[in-house]
Formats: structure tokens, C-alpha cells, sequence
């Protein structure tokens, strides 16, 4: 499961790591490919909980299966499109069965341990995208600037179909699993806590993408780089997500939903910091991995979300990365609209902590509903 992980993240970022190449390429801005992004998070947020309904009747296994075939099939299109506007469709199939994996595989992840492991099962299964942030997404740049954009996207497919074969060589058919009811997952929705965790992760994490988004233009613009640095700037940020997903599976176990509150203090500071660490390569380095660290939110609010909708674990775990992706929709749209407009690159930090204050005080506002009630 978590090279599907590694295979869903190295696709997703893909983008923002080659975007000055695709722009070249392409006769494009940088916010014109920005529209890349969007497009992938959009099919998140669309297919995350249609597959999780859709597929609620079918066995976990089988589910993953066909998540990944899918994947696959929608990154050597992407590859292979002809141009800027069937990429920008093709990258939203792709991200179609994002959502629903992560969900399904969240499940499937936390069943597997005791009930007080399941947030640090999560993380680890969570694994695979950090990873990728740390190594898949700077290689299949260092791929794109040499031999062009479209590998990796060929090569994202080709990870995609070795998981197919790894899911079903390894992951069991549990004899006790009982089928989703769509009816009874949808309803679990009715509740205001639910929306209160969504609308943390699409505002308070829109901030990070934001920053990623451009990370590449920001270095060769602001810090001044060769693009031989991209990479490394990409790696510094995955490092950073492989220390926010563990240390946020491990406060999820230890705070429960009071992490989430923690982590957002946490992400206004270190946005902050970015504005003023992007004027050079060693203080860009560590900016871009202290922004990376974010990544501590995903496990906090899955298991917040597992907990208040415990009558829908498929839906309410694919539906925390529609949220997530609707956060990678807005933020590169909000960063794209500010450079666009003159602001300059570095807007993107001050983007970034207004988005999670805002995330902040939303989860404040769920915390005093729900101890009042």
C-alpha cells in the first residue's frame, strides 16, 4: 500500500517540480501550468468520495486494484497528451482514484493494528507520499529536466502497475470484512464535526501547497539558483514530510484531535519563516523543509474523521484527501493569483500562514462546540 502511496505522490508533485519545463515546453506561464495542479486535486475532490460510495459494496483488495489501474492509466495519458488541454483533462482522471486509495488503504492500514496504534499504522502507511517528496518526486525532476517532462509521468504508470501485482500478492482477503453500506456512510455525514475536520484540511493545509507549488520558479527567481538546485530544494521538502508524518501519527496517538491545533500553531510560524529564507540556497534549503513538516496534519485529522464518522471509515477517510486536495486546488489558485498580480513570489509564505490561521480557528471553534455539547 505504500508504494501505491509512492506512486500517487510522485504524480501528484510531479508537476510542480518540472514547471518551469512543461511552461518552456508548452509556450506557458508558471501559473498557467498552476492549472495542472487544480485540475488533479478537482479530480480528488470529485472522485474521493464517489469511488468510496461506489465502491463501497466491493472487497478492500479489489478496490485497491482497480484504484491503481486506473491510476495508471491516467498518468501514461498525461504522458502522451497532445497538448496543454487534454494534459490538464488527463490529469484529472488521475486524480480521480487518489482519494479513494488513501482511504481505503487508511482502513485496511489501521484494522490491522490495536485500537491505540492505528494514527502511527496510518503514518506508516502514509509512508509511500513522503517518500516520494523526499526521493520519487526529485528523481522523476532530474528524469524530466533530462530526458523531458513525459517520463515521468511514464514512469508514475509503471509504478502504479507494480503495485497492482504487490496488492495482490500481499494483501489478504480478511475472513471477517463486511461490506460498506452506502446509505448508512453517507448519513455518518450529518454531523457538524465532520465538516468542521474537512474544512481544517481543504483552508488550514492549502497554505503548504501553495508554497510547493512554486517552490521551483521561487528558487531559480528569488534565490537565484541553476535549476540543478530544484531537486534538492524538493528533497529538503520531503524530508520535512517524512518528520511531520511521523511525529504527527505519534501526536494523534498521544492528543487525539487537540494535535491538529498544535500542528496549525506550528505551520503559521514556519510559513512565516519562508518569506525571508527564500534569499538564499542554505536558508531556502531549510525553509522549504520546515514548510514540508505541515505534513503532520494528514494522520491527526484521518483518525479525527475515522472517530466521529466510525459508521462510514471508507467514506470519511477518502474524504479527508478530497479535502486535501481541495487545500492543493486552492492554495497554487491563491499563490497564482497573488504572482500573477505582482506581489512577488515570496507571497506564497504569507499566503500560507493566513490559510492556516484560518484552519486555526476553525478547529478552535470545533473544539469549543464539541465541549459544550
Amino acid at each position: 500500500m505504500a508504494l501505491g502511496g509512492f506512486a500517487i505522490g510522485t504524480g501528484e508533485f510531479s508537476v510542480m517540480g518540472l514547471m518551469p519545463n512543461i511552461a518552456t515546453d508548452l509556450a506557458l506561464t508558471e501559473p498557467e501550468v498552476g492549472y495542472a495542479i487544480s485540475a488533479y486535486a478537482a479530480g480528488v475532490v470529485v472522485g474521493a468520495p464517489a469511488l468510496a460510495i461506489l465502491g463501497a459494496k466491493l472487497r478492500r483488495k479489489n478496490l485497491l486494484m482497480l484504484l491503481m489501474a486506473l491510476y495508471t492509466i491516467g498518468n501514461v495519458a498525461s504522458a502522451l497528451a497532445p497538448t496543454f488541454a487534454s494534459m490538464v483533462a488527463f490529469r484529472f482522471i488521475s486524480g480521480i482514484p487518489h482519494g479513494t486509495y488513501f482511504g481505503i488503504a487508511a482502513v485496511v492500514a489501521s484494522q490491522a493494528v490495536p485500537i491505540d496504534e492505528r494514527a502511527s499504522a496510518v503514518s506508516k502507511m502514509m509512508l509511500g507520499l513522503t517518500l516520494a517528496m523526499l526521493l520519487g518526486n526529485p528523481l522523476a525532476t532530474v528524469l524530466g529536466q533530462y530526458f523531458g517532462w513525459r517520463s515521468a509521468f511514464l514512469v508514475v504508470g509503471l509504478i502504479a502497475l507494480c503495485t497492482i501485482g504487490m496488492i495482490w500478492r500481499f494483501i489478504a482477503h480478511p475472513h471477517h470484512e463486511v461490506a460498506s453500506n452506502p446509505a448508512k456512510e453517507i448519513k455518518a455525514f450529518s454531523q457538524s464535526q465532520v465538516w468542521f475536520a474537512l474544512a481544517i484540511a481543504a483552508i488550514g493545509f492549502s497554505g503548504m501547497f501553495c508554497v510547493f507549488s512554486y517552490l521551483a520558479p521561487t528558487m531559480l527567481q528569488i534565490t537565484m539558483v541553476s535549476p540543478q538546485w530544484i531537486p534538492f530544494g524538493l528533497a529538503a521538502f520531503g524530508l520535512g514530510g517524512i518528520i511531520g508524518n511521523i511525529v504527527g501519527g505519534k501526536l494523534a496517538d498521544a492528543l487525539q484531535f487537540r494535535a491538529v491545533g498544535y500542528v496549525l500553531v506550528w505551520s503559521v510560524v514556519v510559513m512565516l519563516l519562508f518569506t525571508v529564507a527564500a534569499s538564499s540556497i542554505w536558508s531556502v534549503l531549510l525553509g522549504s523543509m520546515l514548510v514540508g513538516t505541515m505534513i503532520a496534519l494528514t494522520s491527526p485529522l484521518q483518525i479525527r474523521l475515522m472517530d466521529i464518522a466510525h459508521e462510514a471509515p471508507s467514506l470519511a477517510a477518502a474524504s479527508n484527501h478530497a479535502a486535501l486536495n481541495l487545500a492543493n486546488a486552492l492554495g497554487p489558485w491563491l499563490g497564482g493569483m497573488a504572482i500573477t498580480a505582482g506581489m512577488g513570489w515570496t507571497i506564497t509564505g504569507y499566503i500560507g500562514a493566513a490559510t492556516a490561521l484560518v484552519g486555526l480557528g476553525i478547529y478552535l471553534l470545533a473544539r469549543r462546540l464539541e465541549l459544550k455539547s
